[in-house]
């Protein structure tokens, strides 16, 4: 458990690198084990329950709004196929945003009420919005039911699971929100693979159920698994108060506030190709099946990068690894999304796009916990952080559906603007996390300075 009381850490430990050099005071958990009887941080069989019950948190959250690319399809082809792609984008839009505005809403509450609570409520929303996606027929109806209620319910699962892991480590966080984070990637694997092939196979409402069903029996072990760690009997909850819902005021000029704007740019683009890879394979005349198996090829990739980039941020730094792939994923987008508009261009770019765009997925909560100064509030700063995130996704994919109405259909690339627009965003995002990195070491002018951060 971190907290704001100095002592001193063993000399052989690596963790306090990054807090020492910014002169954070660092803490000794055998200290606060002696005084409280605390469980081990890192160690502790409840700490990798809780990792097993945010897999399945991330699973049925992010793997399902990873995945909803299949929908975007699939409704301009079918129930919705009198709309434009930018009007029946406003549906996986609006549904990001909101999982994204729920985990301010649903950080604050956690700090109060740990996570069962949290789950539970997720749960009836979640699986109650995927029934009734399954009996919608108007756009209005699947706005509501997809877009508003489960949407919610993927926010409070998503806190839950993520925010519960993290107060279980601290050395190993980043290895262990990757695992979690891996949850997500197999999500959407299996949802891009198997969702498709049951519309043809049980029709869209049976689908709809099925998938509801199987989230429901992730989401019992989910709640029998996940706990939060016990807080030092220092740690007196404080009173919840309603502006605990919108934390705006964590927000003030520092690394929390970096970090939030370079997450709001980098998600303007970062999810695009998840939503349009399909419908661009699609137009160039792929079958529904292959233009699909890109997507799978994308969300199976991701699972490496959600794991291995946490490992390697517990031992490098957790801002240097994330500036390191999310640069990569830039130059992936520039050199070959936008300069190999084809169909092996596309299954490279799926490819090595999963794996470099995964580790976003996986760094941001460990990111927000590094720089959280209190983990007994890390709901809070989590909920911060995530409250300027949610508006770039409301806006990305209409946007995105805009560009890719008013590209040439005859031209060589008739979603290139769409393409431009995703570079651009992820790349001030990079420049951001430069400027958090360097925010967070105490120098903020000093955007290059070395060390393991």
């Amino acid at each position: 458990m971190e907290t704001s009381m100095p002592s001193n850490p063993a000399p052989s430990s690596h963790v306090h690198d990054a807090e020492k050099t910014a002169g954070i005071p660092a803490h000794n958990p055998n200290t606060d084990n002696a005084m409280d009887d605390l469980p081990p941080l890192d160690t502790s069989p409840r700490g990798w329950l809780a990792v097993i019950g945010g897999f399945a948190c991330l699973f049925v959250s992010f793997g399902w709004i990873t995945c909803i690319g299949v929908f975007q399809a699939y409704y301009s082809t079918h129930q919705l196929r009198e709309y434009s792609a930018s009007t029946v984008g406003w549906i996986p839009s609006a549904e990001t945003f909101l999982l994204f505005l729920g985990v301010p809403i649903f950080g604050g509450l956690f700090d109060r009420l740990g996570p069962t609570v949290i789950l539970v409520i997720g749960t009836v929303l979640h699986v109650g919005g995927l029934l009734g996606v399954a009996n919608c027929t108007a756009y209005g109806q699947f706005f509501a039911a997809q877009s508003v209620v489960s949407a919610m319910g993927t926010g409070a699962i998503f806190v839950a699971g993520t925010t519960a892991v993290g107060t279980w480590f601290q050395a190993r966080r980043g290895l262990a929100l990757g695992l979690v984070s891996a949850g997500s990637a197999l999500g959407a694997v299996i949802g891009t693979a198997v969702i498709p092939v049951l519309f043809d196979r049980i029709g869209f409402p049976w689908t709809m159920r099925a998938v509801a069903l199987t989230y429901f029996v992730l989401l019992v072990v989910a709640i029998a698994t996940t706990s939060r760690r016990p807080q030092p009997k220092a740690h007196s909850a404080a009173p919840f108060r309603m502006a605990n819902l919108t934390p705006v005021s964590l927000l003030g000029p520092g690394p929390v506030l970096t970090l939030s704007i370079a997450c709001f740019f980098y998600f303007l683009g970062v999810f695009i190709p998840y939503n349009y890879l399909v419908v661009e394979a699609e137009g160039a005349g792929d079958g529904q099946h292959s233009a699909n198996n890109v997507l799978v090829i994308l969300s199976a990739t991701s699972t490496v990068g959600r794991v291995m980039p946490g490992w390697l941020g517990d031992r490098y730094g957790r801002f240097n690894t994330t500036i390191v792939f999310t640069s990569f994923s830039v130059v992936l987008v520039l050199c070959i999304w936008i300069a190999a508009p084809w169909k092996t261009g596309r299954i490279v770019f799926a490819a090595f796009y999963g794996f470099g765009s995964g580790t976003f997925v996986s760094m941001v909560p460990t990111l927000v916990a590094q720089v959280c100064p209190d983990m007994s509030k890390l709901g809070l700063y989590l909920g911060a952080v995530y409250i300027v995130i949610a508006p770039s996704v409301l806006i990305a994919q209409p946007v995105a559906g805009v560009l890719a109405d008013a590209g040439d259909r005859h031209g060589r690339d008739p979603f290139v603007w769409l393409k431009v627009f995703c570079a651009l965003g992820m790349s001030v995002g990079v420049v951001g996390f430069v400027a958090a990195r360097a925010s967070y070491l105490g120098h903020p002018g000093k955007l290059m300075k070395g060390g393991k951060v």
